[in-house]
């Protein structure tokens, strides 16, 4: 099949697939908190997620910080979050059943997220998802996270698929206007935010509380899901 006929679905993983961005912010706000930084909850959201781990620690602790240091922060804070979220592990509803769906389309199936590597394998091998898919990319992958585009065209890339036939599924404006940049339509899921967060992005397809709630019309060429 060549680019111009493969289709894509990208899916961000947290907040997406499994509806864990509470666990996330919680072990920020813990995180920072030992670094003897406040941070406001609801802005924090909205202005990180999506972002790459060493962004938002320069964010808040300084340009000044080191790649050898930044990633020993990032470690510090992804074992916060993983020993918060490790018992509540789950796919948000309906996700299989659209993967299955997607298969038997024969749309390829891509991870397009900020998070790093054991993050990744948390949840993809915690929850059996890897299987499903047919290329992963992540933090390690890009060097710029959303709202930068990288990350979603290294995941049409790894599949063959060009822009204007990628969906990609988030959950945070930053990973809907990333999409935007690169030529994708999105389809967003309100586990995290309410609809009125992205009322401002034309290339929202689709808005819905998980995968159970969208009609068989996201799997036409350009229809939209309701």
């Amino acid at each position: 099949m060549t680019d111009d006929q493969q289709r894509a679905f990208i899916f961000d993983m947290d907040g997406t697939i499994v509806d864990n961005m509470s666990f996330h912010t919680r072990a920020w706000v813990t995180f920072f908190a030992n670094h003897g930084q406040d941070v406001d909850v609801e802005r924090f959201f909205r202005d990180t997620a999506g972002r790459q781990g060493h962004e938002i620690i320069r964010t808040y602790l300084g340009d000044h910080l080191s790649d050898v240091e930044t990633d020993a922060l990032i470690r510090e804070k992804e074992s916060v979050y993983r020993a918060l979220y490790q018992a509540h592990q789950a796919p948000v509803k309906g996700f299989e059943a659209l993967l299955a769906h997607a298969k038997s389309r024969r749309i390829a199936l891509v991870v397009g997220t900020a998070a790093p590597s054991e993050n990744i394998a948390f949840t993809l091998d915690g929850l059996d998802l890897r299987r499903h898919f047919d290329a992963i990319v992540g933090a390690a992958d890009v060097k710029r996270g959303k709202p930068h585009p990288d990350v979603f065209l290294m995941a049409a890339k790894r599949v063959g698929a060009l822009p204007e036939n990628c969906i990609v599924f988030e959950d945070a404006p930053l990973g809907v206007e990333a999409a935007r940049r690169a030529g994708m339509r999105a389809v967003v899921l309100t586990t995290t935010l309410p609809a009125s967060a992205f009322a401002e992005f034309d290339n929202v397809i689709c808005i819905a509380p998980d995968f159970g709630a969208m009609s068989s019309k996201l799997f036409a060429d350009v229809a939209p899901c309701n």
